[in-house]
């Protein structure tokens, strides 16, 4: 089991899970979840990494923040994390909300970020996903961004079958174990934790300037595997591969957009050779 620590970074208390130890990883979860989205990538890099997931900031155990849901302030939050508990190199992985901030440190700290995994996201308005969102973006980007307060008051009361939609869906219907489920589902009810998860999504312009922004400038030098499922697919590798220097894509086949829950052996199958490359480098 984790080690779960408190640990004050950016102006934030993140609540962090810790296990193993040797060369860094950290893990950036996306919505709905928290740091246990990670529970069996953990359980099993752990034997041979010091393994890192916090709940992003606002969002989980983390402590309550009124803004800073932006990218860039998230992957402010991540390094300030690693800087904090010692770490000066680790793989960095994220998925969902978890990707942007992932990508922007790889950006802005190559030095820091050794090998970077990103997965089932797309990076603001960069070309290559055009076939993705030919027919728009998902439904609820615009749901959870409208009006302020209008999503929160559609949903208080009604957070477990709003975050079940999203376990059933992100794992083709096969669902998630009912100890996670229930721990997801605590974690988004109450109207102020539905306001600070969608203050992600009211962000998403400002990220999306962001890492606009960066790419102009650098470029990713790290290596980098970019992973999709459904329904991502290979969008966010197309938006990756003009940018990144040295870039692996898969997809991961009849599996859906919670890879770490609902395929995590053909997720490790593909982490342990990749992460295993940079080891040289860890510290």
């Amino acid at each position: 089991m984790p080690e779960l620590r408190r640990v004050p970074v950016n102006g934030v208390e993140l609540n962090v899970a810790l296990a193993g130890s040797g060369p860094a990883v950290l893990l950036l979860h996306g919505f709905p979840h928290t740091w246990e989205l990670w529970t069996d990538i953990m359980a099993d890099l752990s034997g041979r990494y010091r393994v890192i997931a916090p709940d992003l900031r606002g969002f989980g155990a983390s402590s309550q923040a009124a803004s800073g849901y932006d990218a860039g302030t998230l992957a402010e939050d991540a390094a300030a994390l690693l800087t904090t508990l010692g770490v000066t190199s680790a793989a960095v992985m994220g998925i969902d909300a978890g990707t942007p901030p992932a990508v922007l440190l790889a950006l802005r700290r190559p030095g820091l970020v050794r090998r970077l995994v990103v997965m089932e996201a797309l990076l603001g308005r960069l070309p290559g996903a055009e076939d993705f969102l030919a027919g728009g973006p998902p439904w609820w980007f615009g749901f959870h961004s409208a009006a302020p307060g209008l999503a929160e008051t559609v949903l208080e009361g009604h957070e477990a079958a709003y975050v079940d939609w999203f376990l059933n869906a992100g794992t083709l219907g096969d669902g998630v174990r009912p100890a996670l489920r229930d721990a997801f589902v605590r974690a988004y009810t109450g109207r102020q934790a539905l306001s600070r998860a969608f203050s992600y999504y009211r962000a998403l312009p400002e990220s999306a300037v962001q890492i606009e922004q960066a790419v102009t400038t650098s470029r990713l030098t790290v290596p980098t595997m970019a992973l999709g499922a459904r329904p991502v697919g290979a969008a966010l590798e197309r938006q990756l591969r003009p940018i990144t220097d040295d870039l692996t894509g898969h997809v991961i086949e009849d599996c859906g957009h919670i890879i770490p829950l609902h395929r995590p052996h053909a997720l490790l199958a593909l982490l342990r050779p990749f992460l295993a490359g940079g080891d040289a480098r860890a510290a």
